[in-house]
């Protein structure tokens, strides 16, 4: 079977799966902040809170698209991540395109609706990144 653009329900349905395991992920950082003794933890007043969590969001998704191409959500979808050659990216592409997927929702997902209007299906950080969503 040949490998086609992912569309955008595809893409939303395996963050939507992916996002279950970042807040499991975010419940286990949380209890391991409070055990080394941080009991106020709170996102909205705490800034290194929030950004100790956004790092374990980032890292669980670059290590997945680093290592396999994939994340649980999108294995589940049949989604493969893949750089411009069909190699896996590098940390350097995985990053860049976790810090402009946050870009791309902060615009009230525009950078996700681009995706419908590119020929290759492309959102804002697949462009950036120069990586893209294959089915398989």
């Amino acid at each position: 079977m040949r490998a086609e653009p992912c569309g955008l329900l595809r893409n939303i349905a395996a963050i939507l799966y992916d996002a279950l395991i970042v807040v499991a992920l975010w419940m286990i950082a949380t209890a391991m902040a409070m055990l080394a003794g941080f009991r106020e933890l709170d996102v909205v007043n705490d800034p290194l809170y929030a950004f100790y969590l956004l790092l374990v969001w980032g890292f669980y998704l670059t290590w997945f698209w680093h290592k396999g191409g994939m994340t649980v959500g999108m294995r589940a979808w049949r989604i493969r991540i893949v750089n411009e050659d069909g190699g896996l990216p590098g940390w350097g592409p995985c990053l860049t395109r976790f810090i402009v997927s946050l870009v791309s929702t902060a615009s009230l997902g525009l950078g996700f609706v681009w995706s419908l209007f590119d020929p290759q299906q492309r959102s804002w950080h697949d462009i950036l990144s120069r990586t893209r969503l294959l089915r398989y």
